[in-house]
């Protein structure tokens, strides 16, 4: 398998985001925190750990119409490749209109809105699942002919498109308001407020929300984040919360024809009965400021220390998969979703926090033989250093650690 163009970005990404990060710093914008940023970071890594795992057999049902099904052989003609954008663009506004309007698929999508921040590192923060069902969209494409390789460039494009616009930086740009999605479109589209919901869903371009009425202009300050807040940096729980919620109401509907309407209509549809005995159902939504946590100082270093390993190993994962057995690559990658589970817990001193990092930090010395035959001498004492560096660090500060509920 390739390295894909997504990959071979990120550098380019956190160039930009450094840039974004020293002018909100000197201007004292206040657009970055700390916890915030690394949770948003962390969404990024888990999504292309596991995409590794998924892309080929994701990527395998496209490939199966085109080469059994497809209507017409279309050439690799400029028009052509100009229809494939315009297709792939008109496909992503229905996915992800379906994303904000049937629960099943927002309970994935809900990741990506779920900081209450606006930067470039919100761009990064994506689904871990949401993958496995928006291939579906596209597959009208590959029955009309468009080749799988154009098509893969191209829905890469459109995703590269929606890194820049994650930003309060850019104003209003003119003219190209009317044909393009950007910064202030995307800003509405993340925002909170009544008027905000469900608004501007297109990729690269804005003509598919103007077309089906989904447009808003950006007018009013913009709350950001989901109308539930997450309230936590788990990664992982970022991505499972709403699936319990999901099934928490469809314990409590009485019909089938409920359980199922729960997993089909909008966010936030209960049936009657749930709503009757669920003290928490909310019927309209109010702003009460963003969720936050502060952290001793020397935890949030050794947070932030932790998740720069985490980073480092992500990477060598993504760019070496193929140099390396699939138990090992597993491996590698659950030790560093553990790691990004830890980072998040370090700045709420979750009261299992204690247990779990001394667990993972004893598991990290189980990886060095796991890649003895495949690393440098050099790279396995170097990982050992840090591994034992964090335990040394980790044993001292642990007494600043208090105990909070969840």
């Amino acid at each position: 398998m390739k390295v894909d163009i997504i990959a071979l970005s990120i550098p380019f990404f956190f160039l930009l985001i450094g840039v974004e990060l020293a002018y909100s710093y000197f201007k004292k914008l206040h657009y970055y925190r700390l916890n915030d940023s690394l949770s948003n970071l962390s969404q990024g890594i888990g999504q292309q750990l596991i995409g590794i795992f998924m892309k080929t057999i994701l990527f395998f049902g496209y490939s199966y119409i085109y080469d059994h099904w497809r209507l017409f052989d279309l050439p690799a003609t400029l028009w052509v490749w100009f229809l494939l954008f315009i297709g792939v663009d008109f496909f992503y506004y229905w996915f992800h209109r379906m994303s904000h309007q049937v629960n099943a698929l927002w309970a994935a999508h809900v990741v990506h809105h779920q900081s209450e921040e606006y930067n470039l590192t919100v761009a990064l923060r994506q689904s871990w699942f949401q993958g496995w069902f928006s291939w579906v969209f596209y597959l009208p494409l590959a029955l009309i002919g468009f080749k799988p390789m154009m098509f893969l460039t191209l829905i890469a494009f459109n995703l590269l498109y929606q890194f820049w616009i994650h930003t309060k930086l850019i104003g209003n740009l003119g003219w190209l308001e009317y044909i393009l999605n950007t910064p202030s479109h995307h800003r509405v589209h993340h925002g909170s407020n009544p008027k905000y919901i469900d608004k501007n869903h297109g990729g690269t371009l804005i003509i598919w929300d103007r077309m089906f009425n989904t447009f808003q202009k950006e007018e009013e300050p913009v709350y950001y984040g989901v109308t539930t807040p997450l309230a936590s940096w788990n990664p992982v729980w970022a991505n499972f919360h709403h699936w319990f919620d999901i099934f928490r109401s469809v314990r409590k509907s009485g019909s089938w024809k409920d359980k199922l309407l729960i997993f089909i209509k909008p966010p936030g549809w209960q049936p009657a009965i749930v709503q009757a005995d669920d003290n928490a159902y909310k019927t309209e939504y109010a702003y009460t400021g963003k969720y936050d946590s502060t952290a001793d100082p020397h935890l949030t270093a050794y947070s932030f220390f932790q998740f720069i390993i985490a980073l480092s190993l992500g990477s060598v994962l993504l760019f070496k998969f193929t140099a390396i057995e699939m138990f090992q690559a597993f491996s590698l990658a659950a030790f560093i979703i553990l790691t990004l589970v830890s980072c998040g817990a370090l700045f709420e001193d979750k009261k299992w926090l204690k247990f779990f990092e001394y667990i993972r930090l004893l598991l990290s010395f189980a990886l060095i033989p796991l890649f003895a035959h495949h690393c440098p001498a050099l790279w396995l004492w170097l990982i050992g250093g840090l591994e034992i560096l964090s335990l040394i660090w980790f044993i001292l500060i642990s007494p600043k650690i208090k105990i909070r509920e969840g």
